[in-house]
């Protein structure tokens, strides 16, 4: 039996959850090949990416993997906090099996990925990382690719195919619709909301700062056991993404986009104009399988109620098996399959 249901959560199903009908009938196994896969073991067996390739683009000299034919229709797989460009370890050769050109990239302040002019600011805000993905593609004379990923990376694929959906061929999401403003992150939630985001209140202070610079590998390693409680990956597993936090700019980044989420500090007047387009939560037009691992422990949104956000062809997967946040890394062959099914769809 397969581990994935599918929510065609369609903008009229949407209505109808808001005026209070059931969504019975929505739900059901999907057809195909893809295989269970239980949270347990992480990549024990899975040989690592390699951020072999460099280009200047943009603000930033990107580190990147690339893996598959040269000619092949592109996936960009985009990764999240506190994790590397190895929760794609096991889904990029999938791809790249089946004729595209998989580019893995490095996020700012993560990994080989570093500024060309210390005079920039090292800002995580939401936009900048949408841009440095823009920029990537451009660099790398990618007019139009399938965008995924998890996590920030989710976040940063939504903006790509909200703002720029020409360049934007198609859509996987995990977490589905992510795109936030300032305001809304102004807006208090309830007690025990509020609670799920203990560490974003953790990096506002200087104690804070100062303590995930110290100890970054351990705050890391508590986040991955809190947002995926069933997934029993190994030392070797953590060791290897974490790595990837060894960056000049990585804590700098990382406190900055919490910090500027809550509009505790500023970002840059250069992406004013995006932010406002953001703000507005504007609709996502192209193709689209937004996924849920069905243990995820960290926040993450009902997909009834960003369902409607999406206005092309559009289905949710709800994968079983204990899957939690890192969802790529721990179910792969189903992440990848959405890959390639919305890449199908185009």
């Amino acid at each position: 039996m397969s581990n994935i249901e599918i929510a065609n959560m369609t903008r009229r199903s949407l209505s109808g959850a808001a005026l209070g009908l059931t969504a019975a009938g929505l739900f059901g196994a999907i057809a195909g090949t893809v295989r269970a896969e239980q949270a347990s073991g992480g990549q024990k067996n899975s040989v690592p990416l390699t951020a072999s390739e460099t280009i200047e683009a943009g603000d930033l000299k990107v580190a990147y993997s690339a893996i598959g034919p040269q000619d092949g229709s592109p996936v960009i797989l985009l990764h999240g906090w506190p994790y590397d460009i190895n929760s794609f370890a096991e889904v990029a050769p999938i791809l790249a099996a089946q004729g595209h050109r998989v580019i893995t990239p490095f996020l700012r302040g993560y990994g080989g990925t570093t500024f060309l002019s210390e005079k920039t600011k090292r800002n995580g805000q939401q936009s900048a990382l949408a841009i440095d993905t823009i920029k990537l593609m451009d660099a790398l004379k990618i007019d139009r690719a399938t965008v995924a990923g998890f996590d920030w990376g989710a976040r940063t694929a939504d903006i790509v195919a909200a703002l720029w959906p020409e360049r934007c061929k198609a859509l996987v999401s995990v977490s589905g619709y992510l795109i936030g403003s300032q305001a809304t992150g102004k807006n208090p939630l309830p007690p025990s909301a509020e609670l799920q985001w203990w560490y974003q209140y953790y990096f506002a202070t200087d104690r804070g700062r100062q303590g995930y610079a110290k100890y970054t590998n351990d705050f890391a390693k508590l986040i991955w056991k809190l947002a995926s409680p069933r997934w029993d990956f190994d030392d070797a597993t953590f060791d290897q993404s974490a790595a990837a936090f060894v960056n000049p700019d990585h804590v700098e980044i990382v406190t900055h986009n919490y910090r500027w989420r809550l509009g505790l500090t500023d970002g840059e007047k250069r992406f004013d104009k995006y932010e406002t387009k953001l703000a507005t939560a504007p609709e996502i037009p192209v193709p689209t399988i937004t996924m849920e691992g069905d243990a995820n422990g960290a926040p993450h949104p009902d997909p009834k109620a960003y369902a409607g956000k999406f206005k092309g062809r559009y289905e949710h997967r709800q994968i079983s098996g204990g899957i939690g946040h890192n969802l790529p890394q721990e179910a792969p062959t189903a992440f990848a399959q959405a890959v390639l099914d919305a890449d199908t769809w185009a």
